[in-house]
């Protein structure tokens, strides 16, 4: 099963309020949405942001927009106003999530031609 990186078959938004971080991961396709609940776990997502998020991670759910919500504790070195982070604010969280690998069925990626390159299957 090929390791892909969600760059290549998800879309992400985040954004911030003080110190937590929000932050949705969208599928294009309901199939892909299962594979994305299987994978991208509140485990997988904090250890993801090792070292940039202290508290806890919670997952939702939202299928009818086959998407993923993350709500991020100590996230943000204390938001904004007090963190010494030159970058702190949660809108770069989201194109960080989509460095993640995840695996993803060949047969997946070859029916719904998601991803060209760099992955030849």
């Amino acid at each position: 099963m090929p390791r892909v990186q969600l760059r290549h078959i998800a879309q992400a938004r985040s954004g911030d309020k003080g110190n937590t971080c929000d932050l949705t991961l969208f599928a294009r396709t309901a199939e892909m949405y299962e594979i994305f609940k299987r994978e991208v776990t509140a485990e997988r997502v904090k250890e993801h942001f090792r070292g940039l998020v202290f508290g806890e991670v919670s997952r939702f759910e939202v299928p009818n927009v086959l998407a993923l919500k993350f709500i991020m504790e100590d996230a943000l070195g204390g938001g904004a106003p007090s963190s010494l982070r030159t970058d702190n604010l949660g809108k770069s969280f989201g194109s960080n999530l989509l460095r993640m690998e995840i695996d993803v069925p060949s047969e997946l990626l070859n029916e719904q031609n998601i991803v060209k390159y760099p992955y030849k299957i």
